[in-house]
């Protein structure tokens, strides 16, 4: 059977004063054209905070903010235990509308400098009162990322290089580099909403305990087939309903935990407590995109953190627009990455954590089922994406999925490639947990300065 080609879809924003309240705001998605009708796909807002998602159809002559509107207040009174509403409210008081701590923003890079700049200008516009931002140049190849950062941002974006291929790699120099309490890291080719960056370092202020905190990600354009299909097979969101992953209250509803990190978030929107990563040894840099894994970088983060008795916590009040790759070819090449991924994030997880192989490897079989089940139910994420959101309107490609059970299977190659070649590089660990060590042991000795007048 064959099946039309998904259209194109407008991506907005629209915000609501309550569930059942007027508008507030209609606009389109950042740096997005006008919305005036036809398919439109909208993240919907109760006053600032990221609600639901909808897609409605606008007639000629129909006010999209209302059509829109109309779609959102049916999904918002739609009876939830708890409502979406709660939710929110559930997730301010989790945070105790601390403050948040000094945090670096990592962005790793190559050879993008147009989207570069983009997602440059919208971390610069955070209302976080105390970060920096990192810019790391991977392996570069020309100047284009140093001229850019040094000359157009000079004075506001801190220049890194690190010739080392591949985005493990990039995120340790950033780890390095980096003065903040709180580390979060992003992606170049994402637009982050104003209150990004806030949201994703206030639970850290509230948690001790709290290691890890990921966000929403959502598309910033379906222009593509490819884009469409993605996303309307789940793309990279995990819902509107904060979560918290505790290693010593393990969830009832997810027997793999911890290992199918890819439901805790993604690395395109991702934030640590710099002394947990340091502690955790960073990231693997035989791992990431840019090496032989193709991937599985952020897992292996989350699980590290997680299996040294931190918590994680999943948030949507801190909201990135992702840039999704917009060919079939990169469609391809993400399934595949995505598989190849997976499977060597838990070869890195066996090699590094041999503590974790007990538990990993009675796991594992249901880990691959439970993975391989995934890719072919995309479409059962909780809110409205393009192409009816759940009922596999676009179909899910047999031959990506092919691809990505491919991935799999190569992915424990890749790693043992990767890690042959990284060589000493994997030291790393052991470099930032010294790092970690000495500027602990520096603070003291600078405060008695300070306090001695000096």
């Amino acid at each position: 059977m064959n099946h039309p080609a998904p259209r194109p879809l407008s991506v907005a924003e629209l915000d609501l004063a309550a569930p059942e309240g007027p508008v507030l705001a209609f606009r389109a998605a950042p740096g997005g054209p006008e919305v005036k009708g036809g398919d439109v796909y909208a993240l919907v807002r109760l006053r600032g905070r990221p609600a639901a998602t909808v897609v409605g159809t606008v007639a000629d002559g129909e006010d999209p903010a209302e059509v829109l509107a109309a779609l959102a207040r049916e999904r918002l009174a739609r009876p939830a235990p708890p409502s979406d509403a709660e939710r929110l409210a559930a997730s301010r008081r989790e945070t105790g509308g601390a403050a948040p701590p000094r945090t670096s923003a990592v962005v790793a890079t190559r050879e993008r400098p147009a989207s570069l700049a983009r997602a440059l200008d919208s971390l610069l516009a955070q209302d976080h009162p105390d970060f920096e931002v990192v810019v790391v140049d991977n392996a570069p190849r020309t100047t284009d990322t140093r001229d850019l950062v040094t000359r157009t941002y000079a004075g506001r974006v801190r220049y890194v290089r690190e010739d080392v291929p591949g985005l493990a790699a990039a995120h340790n120099a950033g780890i390095a580099a980096a003065d903040g309490t709180v580390l979060a890291f992003t992606d170049d080719d994402v637009i982050a909403d104003p209150h990004w960056l806030a949201a994703l370092a206030a639970p850290f202020a509230a948690d001790p305990g709290l290691g890890c905190v990921t966000g929403l990600i959502l598309p910033a354009r379906l222009a593509t087939p490819a884009q469409v299909l993605l996303e309307s097979h789940g793309g990279f969101a995990k819902g509107f309903a904060p979560r918290l992953y505790d290693p010593a209250r393990p969830p009832a509803d997810e027997p793999l935990f911890p290992f199918t990190a890819g439901s805790f978030g993604s690395g395109a929107n991702m934030a640590f407590r710099a002394s947990a990563l340091r502690r955790a040894g960073g990231f693997d840099p035989a791992t990431g995109t840019g090496t032989a894994a193709k991937g599985g970088d952020d897992l292996y983060a989350f699980v590290a953190v997680l299996s040294a008795g931190f918590r994680l916590r999943y948030t949507a009040d801190a909201l990135v627009w992702h840039h999704h790759r917009d060919t079939w070819q990169d469609l391809r090449n993400q399934a595949y990455g995505y598989g190849a991924g997976l499977t060597a994030y838990l070869t890195a997880t066996l090699v590094r954590r041999p503590r974790l192989l007990p538990a990993l490897l009675a796991r594992l079989p249901r880990g691959l089922a439970h993975a391989r089940a995934m890719t072919a139910r995309r479409g059962e994420a909780e809110d409205g994406v393009p192409g009816e959101h759940g009922s596999h309107h676009h179909p899910w490609p047999p031959g990506l999925s092919r691809l990505e059970r491919r991935g799999m299977l190569y992915g424990p190659i890749g790693y043992a490639g990767a890690r042959v070649r990284a060589g000493a590089r994997l030291r790393v660990g052991s470099r930032l947990r010294a790092e970690a060590r000495l500027r602990a042991e520096a603070r003291p000795r600078a405060g008695a300065r300070k306090a001695a007048g000096r």
